[in-house]
């Protein structure tokens, strides 16, 4: 059998089956006494825990409109928890009942999936990119799952979303949704790099809204910038601004696209760990500062003082 954390340096290894700020159960750290140690188990309790804001239909369930505006602003586990626990204090094991369950993004399944694997030693991150497995038309959906670092076989791409029959089953899908294929779901520097090199169409990579499609070369380059926060363990609601980010809204110049390209190289597939936090850590472009602006669908923007690390 190959050894623990083998084929990751140890500080890799360490780095990522620690917590951040976002992911630490804080207070509520007991409430994991008694999770399964299968990533897959542990997918489905994460699951069962949460129903994202768009599922009301999947799942014949009108969304509580208070839930639904402001569960999601809330952007550290520990406080999601504090929900969790609030609404039904069973064991995080037993599936929720609807009424009782926190209405999240796909950001908020990631995130706590991470949060239960970092808590039991393994090493997990959260990564954004586009999945193509919500449709049969080529569009790539803008969506953030987890990745996970597997003993035998490396790192891992785990949706926990998909693992309740409810919204894996319409989808069809042919793989395991905590083993997914890199090319249903390419993490946003992959993506970047195949819209450069005209492999693939911008106008395919978004997001299909009621009024319309979002997509193109901005919004891969923000996903882009978001991937690289999210691989130094800073783990932002999906409506966060900052810094470059904020930039690509005046549009995007060949210095930009340069600079893209420069992310691209060192968090494309499964990234460069030691450029990636280079990177981030010198230029405060892309670092996540202590206030962003959160663009909240429903809140509206406001300015907002992250927690220390």
């Amino acid at each position: 059998m190959i050894s623990k954390h083998a084929q990751l340096p140890p500080d890799v290894a360490a780095f990522y089956a620690t917590h951040s700020a976002f992911s630490a159960p804080g207070a509520h750290a007991a409430l994991y006494a008694g999770l399964p140690a299968d990533p897959a188990r542990l997918a489905r309790v994460a699951r069962d825990l949460m129903i994202h804001r768009w599922e009301g239909g999947d799942f014949g369930y009108d969304l509580p409109r208070e839930r639904l505006h402001n569960d999601a602003e809330t952007r550290y586990v520990d406080d999601i928890l504090a929900i969790v626990a609030e609404r039904d204090d069973a064991p995080l094991t037993r599936p929720r009942a609807l009424d009782d369950r926190f209405v999240g993004t796909c950001r908020d399944f990631a995130l706590l999936l991470c949060s239960f694997l970092r808590h039991q030693g393994v090493p997990a991150r959260v990564r954004y990119g586009y999945a193509d497995y919500f449709g049969r038309d080529g569009f790539h959906y803008d969506h953030m799952i987890t990745e996970y670092w597997d003993e035998r076989r490396g790192w891992l791409l785990a949706d926990a979303q998909l693992t309740d029959p409810v919204i894996a089953g319409p989808l069809e899908l042919d793989f395991d949704p905590v083993d997914i294929p890199r090319d249903r779901f390419l993490v946003a520097g992959t993506a970047w790099r195949l819209v450069r090199t005209g492999a693939a169409d911008p106008g395919t990579f978004g997001l299909k809204l009621p009024d319309g499609i979002a997509s193109g070369e901005n919004f891969v380059a923000g996903n882009l910038l978001f991937d690289l926060a999210t691989l130094n363990k800073a783990e932002p609601l999906v409506w966060d601004v900052w810094g470059a980010i904020a930039d690509i809204d005046h549009g995007i110049t060949e210095a930009g696209r340069e600079l893209y390209d420069r992310v691209a190289k060192v968090t494309a597939g499964v990234g460069d760990f030691e450029a990636a936090r280079t990177m981030y850590l010198r230029d405060a472009r892309l670092r996540m500062p202590r206030t962003v602006l959160s663009l909240a669908p429903y809140n509206g923007p406001r300015e907002v003082t992250l927690r220390q690390p």
